[in-house]
């Protein structure tokens, strides 16, 4: 069996985050370069994945799903700050504009709502949420980080079974018009997109973050070319709160494309895998060859933002599955916060799709160097 390829690019270090704020607070940042470097380390030492640079896409397939003005503002907004003289280290809103504020105005009166001049305002114009610090790297490395996706795309359409784009920063919060939650442009949704655009195929989208990506969900709710399938905790107690909920299925032609599967806090083995074969089932009845996958690892027992208990042996056997539905893979990474614990939780999901048996790491896992961590 021929390795499987993993896109990767080291220009995602410039996206040196070190904090965040949660609930006003500032913390330690869990979005972290350590995340991607273990498992680049893992699965290199593994021995069975060839690594492979990305190329170049330009700016076209992000502003086939984004806004124009987001991409605008990420590409300037710490030139901004700096211009305005904030003097700090990362660039987070305390303002937003939420619903409330323009309770009782007509849609007329709100779709003259402008931008802000202040980076400030600006950075609150298009975010979702203050656990999102933009620093002077971001936009390099979100932009490089479109490009690992859509070459992990374009190594399937030229014929790989599956091919797995270390993605960082992630994707699947970011909306058409809105960063947030750790990600600044949709990875997956840019992925998807082009991917129908150049085969005219269906694409279904497996999303196995334990947050809900409701910026995929957002861009694909009116389509029906684009199944999207999520697998996450109840909003209404992680988030991203507000959106994610089994009654929420699409609208006009997408009605009926987009499943969601909230779970409980605590879910584990046996009720994640139903829920996976769940949407293995729903993806199984539509056209179309690839599925893209939001990976996420924040589902992991001992993850420090999750709250669910599922185990390393349990990805080995959703790879698995989810390779068995027999369509091409383009896997992206997206969460995942325990850092120990992540080179060989995705070393174990890519074994289970390409068909090859586990065979654990012992406890410890690999480090940034590649190295075994002791227990």
């Amino acid at each position: 069996m021929p390795p499987m390829k993993v896109v990767y690019t080291p220009r995602h270090l410039v996206h040196d985050v070190t904090y965040e704020t949660y609930l006003g607070v500032q913390v330690p940042a869990n979005e972290v370069a350590e995340r991607a470097e273990r498992i680049r380390a893992a699965l290199e030492a593994d021995g069975g994945s060839e690594l492979v640079e990305p190329t170049e896409h330009g700016e076209a397939p992000i502003l086939a799903v984004h806004d124009a003005g987001l991409v605008r503002f990420v590409g300037e907004a710490w030139a901004a700050a700096r211009r305005e003289n904030l003097g700090r280290t990362a660039l987070i809103a305390d303002t937003y504009p939420v619903r409330a504020m323009f309770e009782g105005m007509s849609e007329a009166a709100i779709a003259r709502l402008r931008e802000p001049r202040a980076v400030g305002g600006r950075t609150g114009w298009w975010g979702l949420d203050s656990s999102n610090p933009l620093v002077p790297g971001t936009a390099e490395a979100a932009r490089w980080a479109v490009d690992v996706a859509l070459t992990t795309a374009d190594l399937v359409l030229a014929g790989e079974a599956a091919a797995y784009g270390l993605c960082r920063p992630p994707g699947h919060h970011a909306g058409r018009s809105m960063a947030g939650g750790y990600c600044f442009f949709n990875n997956a949704a840019i992925a998807a997109e082009d991917i129908t655009t150049r085969t005219g195929e269906r694409v279904a989208i497996l999303d196995v973050d334990i947050h809900h990506g409701n910026g995929t969900q957002q861009i694909f709710w009116r389509r029906g070319d684009v199944l999207y399938a999520s697998i996450h905790a109840d909003p209404a107690d992680l988030y991203p709160f507000f959106v994610g909920y089994a009654d929420e299925t699409g609208e006009g032609e997408g009605e009926g494309a987009t499943f969601n599967q909230p779970l409980p806090a605590g879910t584990g083995d046996a009720a994640y895998l139903d829920a996976v074969d769940r949407a293995l089932d729903r993806i199984a009845g539509t056209s179309g060859s690839i599925v893209v996958v939001s990976l996420g690892f924040d589902t992991f027992a001992q993850d420090p933002i999750g709250t669910f208990a599922v185990t390393t042996a349990a990805y080995h056997e959703i790879g698995r599955r989810v390779a068995a539905l027999g369509r091409r893979l383009v896997i992206l990474q997206e969460g995942g916060y325990h850092r120990p614990s992540l080179g060989e939780n995705a070393r174990a999901w890519l074994r289970g799709a390409e068909g090859r048996p586990h065979d654990p790491i012992p406890a410890g896992g690999f480090g940034p160097d590649g190295a075994r961590m002791p227990a």
